[in-house]
């Protein structure tokens, strides 16, 4: 049975087919916060990211595709997002156990780039033999390059819509025109997230900003308007809100491990500044499986409201 929360969030995307729609509540119908309008989802693109020895050696059952598979359905996960081969490697044996999302392009460390472009390295068609309900894209806003993984992104998203997927972009600001103190500025990051919200995402996902402000042009709007952004928790609402004002849900990122309590904070400011909840990669496959599962299992009583 659909909740009244799950039923308004769908009135958001009217512009969507039924096929949509129905995989958009598949998403927010399940788990362990399923019907709440909270998402904690498990990504896994960090082996093709950052390289297998960084992200699995330290806990080595996350060389196994199935690893990640079984740790989303144990931890009540909304779902569990990956490249294209980690979800072949499991896909079948666990159908229809947790909802997926196929990561259709990826970036690889092998090369510094100042001005970052991922490759395409998955298709609709991929997403749809494998049951997924959904795409995910990466977009880095402040590259040179942005322009055409716009482009791409529209095609891809138009290719999606159609054949009823939810399109997930994760949109990191990054470039050589941002520092690296910019890459999680609240005005970028308020600005990553809109611009993923005019390209057509259903879901958006950014990273935790921070109360910097990077463009000269931005810092007077918003002095001007005595935009609040003190506390980590009025930073997520001026995100949120810059996200067509809340009608686009928007998820942020685990980042790299943390202390248990650093990152139950950040869920804390997430939830209480409106956010619709988490993506816990490291977070989460990088500590010992019954860790991973009290660790989560916190972080959605935090979002159910269960835990102050």
């Amino acid at each position: 049975m659909t909740t009244k929360r799950v039923q308004e969030i769908l009135s958001w995307y009217t512009a969507d087919n039924a096929g949509t729609r129905t995989n958009l509540a598949r998403l927010l119908n399940h788990g362990t916060l399923a019907g709440t309008g909270k998402l904690v989802i498990l990504p896994v693109d960090q082996g093709f990211e950052h390289g297998p020895a960084r992200s699995f050696a330290v806990n080595p059952g996350g060389y196994d595709p199935r690893y990640h598979f079984q740790l989303a359905i144990d931890a009540g996960c909304n779902a569990y997002a990956a490249p294209l081969g980690f979800l072949e490697g499991g896909a079948a044996e666990f159908a229809g156990q947790v909802p997926l999302i196929l990561k259709l392009n990826n970036h690889d460390t092998l090369v510094d780039e100042k001005d970052p472009i991922s490759a395409q390295t998955g298709s609709v068609k991929d997403a749809l033999r494998l049951g997924c309900v959904g795409i995910g894209y990466t977009i880095y806003p402040g590259s040179a390059q942005s322009r055409e993984m716009y482009q791409q992104l529209r095609e891809l998203a138009e290719e999606a819509k159609a054949a009823g997927l939810v399109v997930v972009v994760w949109s990191y600001p990054r470039g050589s025109s941002l520092s690296k103190e910019g890459e999680t500025a609240i005005d970028i990051v308020a600005y990553a997230a809109q611009i993923a919200a005019q390209l057509g995402a259903h879901l958006i996902k950014v990273k935790l900003p921070s109360a910097h402000i990077e463009q000269a042009a931005a810092k007077k709007a918003y002095e001007s308007a005595k935009v609040p952004i003190a506390t980590a928790a009025d930073r997520i609402r001026h995100v949120v809100q810059s996200s067509f004002d809340g009608r686009r849900v928007v998820i942020f990122s685990g980042g790299a491990k943390e202390d248990d309590q650093t990152f139950f904070n950040d869920v804390r400011a997430i939830r209480d500044g409106g956010g619709f909840g988490s993506i816990i990669g490291r977070n989460s496959f990088q500590r010992p499986k019954p860790d991973a599962l009290k660790f989560l299992g916190t972080v959605m009583k935090l979002y159910a409201g269960q835990m102050p």
